[in-house]
């Protein structure tokens, strides 16, 4: 099964007195190249992400974050004495100072001094970190499957679209093939001229050079390699669709190689049926190569 280097998942967790959200975003690259953010300090942590990472991905630029807060309620309420006694010691001053002015002030509550920033605070109590790591990789584990099942997903598609315009590129390889059947009789005279002026003007030409001209005028002519290559590109490409693996750069590659027997029968063609299948097949084989970027 095909898989692509696009992805995004996601997975929330808690415990520990902690809760978390791990998020993966993964885009094409030339190798694997992963991006983590992640709070220091829990040990083991990243290398496993790593590894994990190692093992389920070959290509992409993945961006894993993890963001990890302390919850509230893991713990009980306590009040901060320093902080209480300096918004007791503020309150006094205040009321004092409005005294001197002749100025009344309304009693303030408990309720309202405990809800002054500081006063009250939540206990957090600490957390083992092995037992916090292991929960952590165990919900990476689970975003990174939903992850590469994205991808899978996604390249899923994406080898429906790439088997499409395979068969597009056959059905213009062979309209390429029988433009130039149609024109041999045409291209047989144009040849027998092109030999006609090369002998007319072969008086005092070495035998041998001229022997490589009139075998230069036939390549140029001839389109029966650049066919058979393209049919063999082809073919090498609906074999890379059911291989296991990441496939991405050889498949980079087959489209280099699809671009230069399409240019090159292009630049032999002279002739318009012909002229127009190559240019169709050069359109073709761009899109192709654009959807190859994110194969992995």
């Amino acid at each position: 099964m095909r898989q692509s280097m696009t992805g995004f998942a996601s997975q929330n967790g808690q415990g520990l007195g902690r809760s978390w959200t791990w998020e993966l975003r993964g885009v094409n690259g030339k190798g694997l190249d992963l991006r983590l953010r992640m709070p220091d300090g829990i040990e083991g942590l990243e290398a496993g992400v790593r590894s994990r990472c190692a093992e389920r991905l070959k290509r992409g630029n993945v961006q894993i974050s993890l963001k990890l807060a302390a919850e509230e309620t893991a713990g009980g309420l306590r009040i901060d004495e320093a902080q209480l006694a300096a918004v007791l010691a503020a309150m006094q001053r205040i009321e004092s100072d409005a005294m001197d002015k002749g100025l009344s002030l309304a009693p303030s509550t408990a309720a309202e001094i405990v809800a002054l920033r500081g006063v009250l605070t939540a206990e957090v109590p600490e957390a083992d970190p092995k037992a916090l790591c292991t929960a952590l990789l165990a919900d990476f584990d689970m975003a990174l499957n939903s992850f590469v099942a994205m991808r899978r997903s996604e390249g899923t598609a994406l080898a429906r679209i790439l088997t499409q315009q395979l068969d597009e590129i056959t059905g213009l390889v062979d309209e390429a093939e029988a433009a130039v059947a149609e024109r041999q009789p045409h291209q047989a005279e144009r040849l027998r001229e092109q030999l006609r002026r090369v002998t007319e003007n072969a008086d005092g030409v070495d035998e041998a050079r001229l022997a490589q001209e009139l075998a230069l005028i036939a390549v140029k002519s001839d389109i029966t390699e650049e066919i058979d290559r393209l049919r063999a590109h082809i073919a090498a490409a609906h074999e890379l669709l059911e291989v296991k693996g990441a496939v991405g750069r050889k498949f980079d590659f087959l489209m280099q190689e699809f671009n230069r027997e399409a240019n090159t029968l292009c630049s032999k063609s002279g002739d318009t049926r012909l002229t127009r299948a190559g240019l169709a097949l050069k359109t073709v084989i761009d899109q192709m190569r654009e959807q190859v970027q994110n194969v992995e």
